[in-house]
């Protein structure tokens, strides 16, 4: 199964999923601060025999889908810290934010078990469109700065996918969380902002920022709020306050880029 498989198959996850799994989940969930890092693999692996005897379809795709995101992340960085398009200054950070994309990949291969989905053959260059990637540092951070805010959007825009089970929506916000700080700290290396202003993108692929210049939050368009008797609030920080879901419809183009 590749990534556009997965993304077809999630719009059709079984609503009644979470009902069937989430005792057992919870569970786990709440016993895994007790486990070795090493054991929360073998954990997940176990608890996702146990919940599905049943056809397993819905939660393989929901979590091939988050592999497949972790595995394009996970290679990126391996390939860099490999090579020496890293300074020795910000090689900490990048080691850090590898081993995190490693161990998301270690627990949804251990959770999926047999059911993980091949690794994709990537292609980092696009076709040659950024084809000094891993030897220029500045294509290096724009490209990080792209996944990891595509990681951000693509997490939050499943999150209404994933309400009908709370432990696995939970986990979901978690990898969320941690690609947020990701994408803060390589904005930050960039000379950036560590929040998006409006759909500026910094010369990153700009399907990654669509939407991002939206001002209108619920009915409420923020610009027309007042700070202060007179004082309007600007549209570049009321695109700021906010952080835009990705559809998976608007995600498939920017990875079909990188993946072969």
């Amino acid at each position: 199964m590749n990534l556009f498989d997965i993304f077809g198959k999630l719009e059709k996850v079984d609503p009644e999923l979470g009902e069937r799994v989430s005792f057992n989940r919870r569970k786990m969930f709440g016993q895994l601060t007790s486990l070795a890092v090493s054991a929360v693999p073998v954990a997940a692996a176990t608890l996702l025999t146990k919940s599905y005897a049943g056809p397993k379809d819905a939660i393989t795709d929901v979590l091939n889908y988050a592999l497949t995101l972790e595995y394009l992340e996970n290679k990126f960085y391996a390939t860099a810290l490999a090579s020496t398009v890293i300074p020795a200054a910000d090689k900490a950070v990048f080691t850090q934010i590898g081993k995190h994309e490693q161990q998301h990949v270690a627990f949804l291969k251990g959770a999926l078990a047999a059911n993980a989905a091949a690794e994709p053959t990537f292609d980092f260059t696009a076709k040659g469109t950024f084809k000094d990637v891993f030897t220029n540092y500045q294509t290096f951070l724009a490209l990080s700065q792209a996944f990891e805010d595509t990681g951000v959007r693509a997490y939050k825009g499943q999150a209404t996918a994933l309400m009908a089970d709370d432990a696995l929506l939970t986990y979901a916000l978690q990898i969320h969380a941690v690609e947020a700080r990701h994408a803060s700290v390589v904005r930050r290396l960039r000379g950036q902002k560590g929040w998006i202003t409006n759909n500026d993108g910094g010369g990153t692929p700009a399907a990654i920022y669509s939407g991002e210049d939206n001002v209108m939050q619920g009915t409420v368009d923020i610009t027309m709020l007042e700070l202060m008797a007179g004082t309007k609030i600007s549209k570049n920080a009321a695109t700021e306050a906010f952080d835009e879901p990705l559809s998976m419809e608007q995600v498939l183009p920017v990875a079909k880029l990188f993946i072969v």
